[in-house]
């Protein structure tokens, strides 16, 4: 279960990189506009998988696969 959170928490932060090179990306030398939406596309990705990563974990606790450790309750 580790590996897996590990893994999508790594693919969340390489689509934040990938949304960065697209804004940071300069614009053609021949006056050709840049594709639109790219940027947008890969923030919604990383939304989407955010979101799945959350329901996941949640899912995992309800069904009893993982504890929650930490601080105890009332403490």
């Amino acid at each position: 279960m580790k590996i897996l959170v590990a893994l999508a928490f790594l693919a969340i932060v390489i689509s934040l990189v990938t949304a960065l090179l697209f804004m940071m990306r300069s614009p053609p030398e021949d006056g050709q506009p840049r594709p639109k939406g790219s940027m947008a596309t890969a923030l919604a990705f990383r939304i989407g998988l955010s979101v799945v990563l959350f329901a996941c974990v949640l899912l995992s606790w309800k069904m009893g696969w993982i504890q929650p450790t930490g601080i105890p309750a009332g403490a």
